[in-house]
């Protein structure tokens, strides 16, 4: 029963950081620029690989797809462990997908991002291998 609450809880976690991302994604100014400078030139500035876009839209899109990537992450796992943990544990690929999923977000965000979103990605690493090391178990 521990093992199904931590993978419920690191989902959870999860679920929340994605949504947060998402929602300061598009409803506040937390991911602009400070620069005025560098978001005017974000603005008007192209990939060599296309004209289609530009690199503040590139921005918002990336922002938006990793959020989504995260509440998927968070609402397949709080749904897999809220209502069918035995499908959940009985093969290792899922778990062990997840947790190798978390270790890369972990990773990012030590590399590249900072620290609140790597606290919230260890947590939940903490969680998913705290419980799938009790599955073993069992």
């Amino acid at each position: 029963m521990v093992a199904k609450y931590l993978w419920e809880l690191g989902s959870l976690i999860m679920l929340g950081l994605g949504s947060i991302h998402l929602f300061y994604t598009f409803f506040t100014n937390k991911f602009k620029s400070r620069n005025e400078v560098v978001m005017s030139e974000m603005k008007k500035s192209h990939f060599i690989l296309t004209k289609e876009t530009t690199f503040w839209k590139a921005w918002i899109g990336f922002n938006a797809s990793h959020a989504s990537g995260a509440l998927f992450i968070g609402i397949l796992n709080c749904y897999l462990a809220f209502r069918h943990f035995q499908f959940l544990t009985a093969n290792d690929f899922l778990p062990l997908f997840s947790i190798a999923t978390i270790i890369f977000y972990a990773w990012l965000a030590k590399t590249f991002w900072f620290r609140i979103p790597l606290f919230g990605i260890l947590l939940t690493l903490i969680c998913y291998l705290a419980s799938f090391i009790l599955i073993l178990m069992t």
